[in-house]
Parts: C-alpha cells; sequence; structure tokens
C-alpha cells in the first residue's frame, strides 16, 4: 500500500526545484536587464565595429583562470562555464586574457587567488607581447589596475589576480610610440583599459583593425588613460544574455565576471 506522504514528499521537491529554478531565471534577469542598461554595447569608431563592456571592480566578482581542478588548461568559455556552474556560478561576461604557451600556460606574469605561477617577463623579442612597452592588468581588493610592466614591478603590487600581456595600448594618455596610424597590419584584437571612475573597459574588435585605431577607441573613445591588448587573431567574448559565446581558438588564460547563484 502506497504512503499518503510519498505524493507530499514528492511535491515538495517539485517546489524547491522550481523555486531554484524561478530564483536563477531572477539572477538571469537582472543580467539581462544589466546588459540591456548599457554593460554591453556595440561602438563604431573610425568605421570600425566593437562590442565594448564595462564592469564596476567594486560591484562584480571578476577573476582570471587557466587550469581546472584537475590541473588541465580550460581552453573554452564552455568548459569554464560548466566547471563553474557545478559550484553554483553563472559566467555573466568572459574574455580571452592573455598570450599563452603551447602548454597553454601565460607568457608572461600570472597571479591567480594571490599565488604567483609566472613570473613578469621584460625581456625584448620578436612579436606582439615584446613590442615594449607591455603591461599587467591585475585585480586588488575589489579594483582594477593596467600598468607599464616596469611601472608594474617597481610598484611592489601583490594582486589577487594578474595577467601580463602586450604591447601597452595607452599608457599615461599616451599611443603606444610605435603605433602606426597608417599600417597594414589588420587583425581581429581585444583588450581591456581603466575609465576614470575605476572601471574596467572590456573591448573586442568585431572586424579586423590597426593597433593605432584600437588604441584610440580606449583613449579617445572611452576615456582611458592606460589600456593593454590581451591578444589578437583568437580574441574571444562571452555575453551568454547576447547568446554569444566565441569558440573560433583554443583560449589561454580567461578573465571572467561571475554570479554566485545562492543555495535554495
Amino acid at each position: 500500500m502506497r504512503s499518503r506522504e510519498a505524493p507530499k514528499a514528492a511535491l515538495g521537491v517539485r517546489m524547491a526545484f522550481l523555486l531554484r529554478l524561478t530564483m536563477m531565471i531572477g539572477l538571469m534577469a537582472i543580467a539581462s536587464h544589466a546588459f540591456a542598461d548599457g554593460y554591453c554595447r556595440k561602438l563604431a569608431h573610425k568605421g570600425d565595429d566593437y562590442t565594448v563592456c564595462a564592469v564596476d571592480p567594486r560591484k562584480s566578482k571578476i577573476r582570471i583562470h587557466d587550469l581546472d581542478r584537475h590541473g588541465k588548461p580550460y581552453m573554452s568559455f564552455q568548459a569554464l562555464s560548466k566547471a563553474l556552474w557545478a559550484d553554483r556560478i553563472f559566467l555573466r561576461l568572459a574574455m580571452n586574457g592573455g598570450m599563452y604557451q603551447p602548454d597553454f600556460s601565460a607568457v608572461g606574469l600570472y597571479v591567480e587567488n594571490g599565488v604567483q605561477k609566472q613570473k613578469i617577463n621584460l625581456n625584448a623579442g620578436w612579436g606582439n607581447f615584446h613590442l615594449l612597452p607591455n603591461g599587467v592588468f591585475f585585480l586588488q581588493a575589489g579594483k582594477g589596475g593596467v600598468l607599464e610592466s616596469k611601472a608594474y614591478t617597481a610598484s611592489g603590487i601583490r594582486p589577487d589576480f594578474a595577467t601580463q600581456s602586450g604591447p601597452m595600448l595607452v599608457i599615461d594618455g599616451k599611443i603606444h610610440p610605435r603605433f602606426n596610424p597608417l599600417s597594414d597590419s589588420l587583425k581581429k584584437r581585444n583588450g581591456v583599459g581603466i575609465a576614470a571612475d575605476g572601471q574596467l573597459i572590456f573591448a573586442i574588435s568585431e572586424g579586423e583593425v590597426r593597433f593605432h585605431d584600437f588604441a584610440t577607441l580606449f583613449r579617445d573613445a572611452l576615456g582611458c588613460r592606460n589600456a593593454l591588448f590581451l591578444d589578437g587573431t583568437i580574441s574571444a567574448l562571452h555575453v551568454p544574455e547576447w547568446r554569444r559565446s566565441d569558440a573560433s581558438y583554443p583560449l589561454g588564460p580567461i578573465i571572467s565576471v561571475e554570479i554566485t547563484i545562492p543555495p535554495g
């Protein structure tokens, strides 16, 4: 004979599930509203199209990731999103966070959860990373920053998270001295800058652009006195509320903006 308590228990489980689902949908609606209010937006500059996302580090949980809990590189937004979701964390926004070695480890400085995994690289050499001066994007105690690499080293900053890349795009309000406004080197590019109010400004080109034009986007259109190039060609953006998750190339370090789903 079936217990009369069984249907009640099943109903309780269903109600708990529906409540949790409703809460999650509500949180996603909040995120969607934030995007609609300008969290991410389209922007045209000098005839080129960009997607620009502004994040307040005082209000948002921002981290940089390279390896999963098994010590393997994430390599994609989908893998990171799945891993975070297992811990009840919703990946609200993500962008590739710097150049990487063949094993997907960072080329230069890399700090995660206060632990330095890669040393800062001040060497001259070939390629965009070594188009000096290069720089460091860092997060520390609810604030974000971009500094030229030597200035970062001299500052004594001990960040919670940091990734080094290069070249710098804008240095104390000045365009990188080696950028040519007539260059024929056109690539898809992404980067990060710091606005006057402390917001982090992430930008990605929707087509191929030259360094000089990308730098003037940050300085002239977005008001960033310091901005750092993160990478080109593999440049990728994850905006779930826009149903966008770029996946053309495997990724190294990934910068994330997250929402923790409360237990229920």
